[in-house]
């Protein structure tokens, strides 16, 4: 079966790693590169997490570093889900691998301009590196085959009332990215706050039986502490929310969406990096976005157990 060629733009953090591992496990795709933005920590601590991710998994893949903040304002960072390193929890050895010389910006524009198909990007921490690469680069879109990326929200916020914290951090980025005319597919909160892991879902990874799984238990463990005490509407649940964006690649039947006309608030007092989707066609705008707001759980936990078990 042939592999689809994806570049990977994260933020590890927690669930950033879940999604590494899902996309490594799952061995469906071609991952030219990793490439990483300053979100859940700095981009000194990311990109170091980014390279322990990959040691832990024996994954050959380059890394490259991205963009220290946000096009104009100054990095907000989520140490209080995340903690000091940015994936808190488990004990990993310092990384195997060194991070590529060339930059991630020219590095994605370096793969696309030699690559003979298109490739989907996935984002799932701010998109400073995509937008940038965008600008940068205009010419080269084309070769983009589609973003799928986890950030925003139709119906609610985390940072604030209506925005999500990718969003949140570089809204003008967002705002780029959603403008680009590119083909998106955008896992928000209205889906990840149902791709929910409970405490047996953490036992059974825990019990996979190799270092991965004990890992990805750990990882959880420490990532569940912040959802039991703030957010009790999911009633024991963490929200796996960056794994959304590759599991839909995988199999989109899991998922349910709707195509959609999105574009970012930037000057908003109260709303500023919200994501405001046309979920009812009100402007009557051709969608520019495929809008996921719900998801088959147990398959998508299913989908991550079956993954993690062929790791290491």
């Amino acid at each position: 079966m042939k592999k689809l060629p994806v570049i990977i733009d994260c933020d590890p953090g927690h669930d950033d790693a879940v999604m590494l591992m899902l996309a490594v496990g799952s061995g469906l795709f071609d991952i030219k590169a990793i490439t990483t933005s300053a979100g859940n920590q700095t981009q000194e601590k990311t990109l170091k997490n980014a390279l322990k991710i990959l040691s832990l998994l024996k994954a050959d893949i380059p890394v490259y570093k991205g963009c220290e903040k946000p096009l104009f304002r100054q990095l907000i960072i989520a140490d209080y889900v995340h903690g000091e390193e940015g994936m808190d929890g488990p004990i990993l050895p310092e990384p195997d691998k060194q991070p590529e010389q060339l930059p991630a910006i020219q590095a994605i524009a370096k793969i696309l301009t030699e690559s003979d198909e298109k490739v989907t990007l996935v984002p799932t921490g701010p998109l400073t590196n995509i937008a940038t690469f965008l600008l940068a680069y205009p010419h080269l879109k084309h070769k983009i085959e589609r973003i799928s990326l986890m950030g925003g929200g139709a119906f609610r916020g985390n940072i604030t009332p209506n925005a999500e914290f990718n969003i949140y951090v570089d809204p003008e980025a967002a705002s780029i990215v959603f403008n680009a005319g590119v083909p998106i597919t955008m896992c928000g909160l209205d889906v990840t706050h149902k791709a929910l892991v409970f405490q047996e879902d953490i036992e059974r990874f825990r019990s996979a039986g190799n270092r991965t799984g004990t890992v990805i238990a750990e990882l959880m463990d420490f990532f569940s502490i912040f959802y039991r005490k703030e957010r009790s509407e999911l009633e024991g649940g963490a929200a796996l929310h960056d794994p959304c964006a590759i599991a839909w690649l995988i199999d989109p039947s899991m998922f349910q969406s709707k195509p959609c006309y999105v574009d970012v608030e930037t000057s908003g007092k109260l709303t500023t990096g919200t994501t405001v989707v046309d979920f009812f066609d009100v402007l009557k705008k051709t969608p520019n976005t495929e809008f996921v707001y719900d998801i088959d759980r147990e398959k998508y936990i299913n989908l991550i157990y079956d993954s993690i078990r062929g790791l290491p």
